[in-house]
């Protein structure tokens, strides 16, 4: 059993399926994925997501606004608990800050995602964060607002062990991607190493991010197994053990999920 516990399927290229989203989904379930999480990244399209996975019970979903699309409309207060009551909505996000693709005065990155975790914090739904290049303020800005009341994930991980364990201190799971098998990933493999079986998580991220032996191509929800394959390298266990592992992980972080297996 393999989870994809980070994808964005409403965004995925259907032409290599005839355009057909049941394909795509019946080709993962082929591949042994047994459940994905369709993370959403702005407002707008958060309700033709729910339309295009709700025939799909193994499809999860979360609600929140990417912090690099600064003219995103932002939510009214209390707009975002509303959103993450739908029954198939099991976290808040993602949300974070990412000082590589933005630049200037980025206050307003950080108020956005400060909004999210009290959103999250309100609603008792776990966080997924995304953090690139913005080390110190994810972190303080988490331990501000108190992240570790709500949980949740640092996605698509990139970022070091000093890092790692401070997340891991708020109580955080730590998610590796398609990244962890590129070569120039030494720094992050060693991480996946060190990081505690019982907080490991893998993604896809797909369509981006695409591991070896598909870099460069667009990313699919099977490919996760190409994650578990490296990390089990890694940690010099068996491929069944990562998945089994990091399976166990998604549905203890998000129980939510558990009843639409």
């Amino acid at each position: 059993m393999l989870v994809d516990s980070h994808c964005h399927l409403d965004r995925l290229d259907l032409a290599p399926f005839d355009n057909d989203f049941n394909s795509l989904i019946s080709a993962a379930a082929q591949s042994g994925v047994t459940h994905m999480l369709c993370v959403c990244i702005d407002l707008e399209s958060y309700p033709a997501m729910l339309a295009l996975v709700e025939p799909y019970p193994q499809i999860s979903v979360s609600v929140g606004i990417h912090p690099n699309d600064k003219e995103r409309r932002e939510p009214e207060p209390g707009e975002l608990e509303k959103l993450a009551s739908h029954p198939r909505n099991v976290a808040i996000g993602e949300t974070g800050l990412d000082y590589f693709r933005s630049a200037g005065d980025l206050t307003w990155q950080q108020q956005r995602f400060r909004h999210h975790i009290a959103a999250a914090r309100t609603c008792g739904k776990p966080l997924i964060i995304h953090t690139r290049a913005a080390k110190a303020d994810t972190i303080a800005i988490m331990t501000e607002e108190r992240a570790a009341d709500a949980g949740g994930v640092m996605h698509c991980f990139t970022e070091d062990w000093e890092m790692a364990k401070k997340a891991l201190d708020l109580g955080f799971y730590i998610s590796f991607s398609g990244i962890i098998t590129f070569n120039s990933a030494t720094e992050l493999r060693e991480v996946a190493r060190k990081v505690p079986a019982e907080r490991l998580l893998i993604e896809t991220d797909a369509p981006y991010l695409a591991p070896v032996p598909f870099r460069g191509k667009s990313n699919l929800p099977q490919y996760v197994s190409k994650v578990a394959e490296c990390v089990a390298e890694l940690r010099g266990i068996s491929v069944a053990e990562a998945a089994e592992i990091s399976s166990r992980n998604f549905f203890n972080l998000f129980p939510a999920a558990q009843t639409k297996i």
